[in-house]
C-alpha cells in the first residue's frame, strides 16, 4: 500500500522531470516541496516507489525518473485538470471561426492542436456511416473543361477539374447539374450509385456521353468521402524533442506515418475519468509507439459523435495541460461541426 505523502513525492518527482527533463534527488524535492519531512525520509519514501517499479534511476548514483508505471498513477491520481488560460481558449474560439468547409476546419484544427500542446496532433475525419448528399455544382472552366463539386452533408466540399476533351454547350452543364440535384439531393452516399445509374438510364446522345464522364468521377469523389482518413500536424514537434526518446527517433516518425495502424489504435481507446483515452509508453503494443503516449478525445458532427482527436509525444509530458488542451479543442470543434 502506498502512503499519501509516498504519491505526493511521485507527483513531485513527475512535475519536476516534465518541466526539467532531469533526473530528481531527495535533497532537490526537500528543497522545492514543502514535505515537511527530512531528505532522509524522502529517500525512504522514494525507494518504496523504486521497489513498486513506479521510478527509476536512469543512471547509477542518479535522481530518478518515472517510469511509465509511474506516469499511469500519475494520471489516474490527478484530482484536476489544469484549465486553459483565456488567451488560450479565445486563440481557440478565434482561430476555428469562419472556416469554409469541413477540410479547413479539420485542418486548423490541427495546426492548432499541435500548437496548443507542442506534440503532434492528430484529427479523424468524422464517420460518414450517415452522409448524405447536399448539393453538386457544374462549373466551366474552360471550352473542354469543367469543376465537378460535391458539398456532403457533413460540411466537407470536395471539387475535381474534368477535362471532357471536347467543347461542351453551358445550357447542357446546366441542366446536367440540375437533374444530378433533382436525384441524388439527400441521398446517402450509400445510395449515389444506385442513383446515378437511374441518372443515366434517363439520357441519351452527347449528352449521355457527357454525363458518364461526369458521374464515373462524381461516384470517386464519395468514395474517397468513405476511406478514414486522419490529419496530422506537427511532427517537427517530436524531432525537438528528440532527446526523450532512447536510440532513434526514426521507428517514432515512420509509425505515426501508418494511418491505418494508428486509426485502429484510436479507435479502440476508451475514456477515462478525465474524458479522453489515454496510452502510456509500453500501453501501446503499436511499434515503435513504445516510448510515446497517445492522447485523444471524442468529437461529434451534428451531435453524433463520430471521431477522435488527440496527440502523440514522448511520454514525459505535460499530461494535464494536455488533457485540458484536447478536452478543449474537441469541444469548440463540436460546436462548430453542429452549427
Amino acid at each position: 500500500m502506498i502512503s499519501n505523502r509516498s504519491l505526493e513525492v511521485l507527483r513531485a518527482i513527475v512535475n519536476e522531470y516534465i518541466s526539467t527533463r532531469e533526473p530528481v534527488g531527495s535533497k532537490a524535492l526537500a528543497e522545492r516541496h514543502s514535505f515537511g519531512v527530512s531528505a532522509a525520509t524522502i529517500r525512504n519514501d522514494m525507494a518504496l516507489l523504486e521497489d513498486e517499479q513506479l521510478i527509476v534511476a536512469p543512471h547509477t548514483s542518479s535522481g530518478r525518473v518515472p517510469t511509465d508505471k509511474g506516469y499511469r498513477l500519475f494520471v489516474d491520481r490527478l484530482s484536476e485538470v489544469k484549465p486553459l488560460s483565456s488567451p488560450e481558449r479565445n486563440a481557440i474560439e478565434s482561430f476555428l471561426e469562419d472556416s469554409a468547409d469541413l477540410d479547413e476546419v479539420l485542418g486548423k484544427t490541427a495546426r492548432l492542436l499541435s500548437q496548443l500542446t507542442n506534440q503532434v496532433a492528430l484529427v479523424q475525419y468524422p464517420s460518414l456511416d450517415r452522409a448524405s448528399v447536399r448539393h453538386i455544382e457544374l462549373v466551366p472552366v474552360s471550352e473542354t473543361k469543367v469543376a465537378l463539386m460535391l458539398i456532403s452533408s457533413t460540411g466537407r466540399i470536395q471539387q475535381h477539374v474534368i477535362d471532357l476533351g471536347h467543347p461542351f454547350a453551358v445550357s447542357d452543364l446546366e441542366s446536367l447539374r440540375n437533374q444530378l440535384n433533382k436525384t441524388l439531393d439527400g441521398k446517402a452516399f450509400t445510395e449515389v450509385a444506385k442513383g446515378l445509374e437511374d441518372f443515366e438510364s434517363t439520357l441519351s446522345g452527347p449528352l449521355s456521353v457527357m454525363a458518364k464522364t461526369l458521374t464515373r468521377h462524381l461516384l470517386a469523389l464519395v468514395d474517397a468521402n468513405g476511406q478514414d482518413k486522419l490529419l496530422l500536424s506537427g511532427a517537427a514537434n517530436l524531432t525537438r524533442r528528440e532527446g526523450d526518446f532512447q536510440g532513434s527517433i526514426t521507428p517514432v516518425l515512420e509509425a505515426i506515418e501508418e494511418q491505418v495502424v494508428l486509426l485502429k489504435l484510436i479507435s479502440e481507446m476508451q475514456s477515462d475519468q478525465h474524458g479522453v483515452g489515454l496510452r502510456i509508453g509500453t500501453e501501446n503494443l503499436v511499434q515503435g509507439f513504445s516510448q510515446t503516449s497517445v492522447l485523444v478525445s471524442n468529437y461529434e458532427n451534428q451531435g453524433d459523435t463520430t471521431a477522435k482527436i488527440g496527440v502523440i509525444g514522448p511520454t514525459r509530458m505535460d499530461y494535464a495541460s494536455n488533457i485540458a488542451a484536447v478536452r478543449a479543442v474537441a469541444r469548440y470543434l463540436s460546436r462548430i461541426l453542429g452549427d
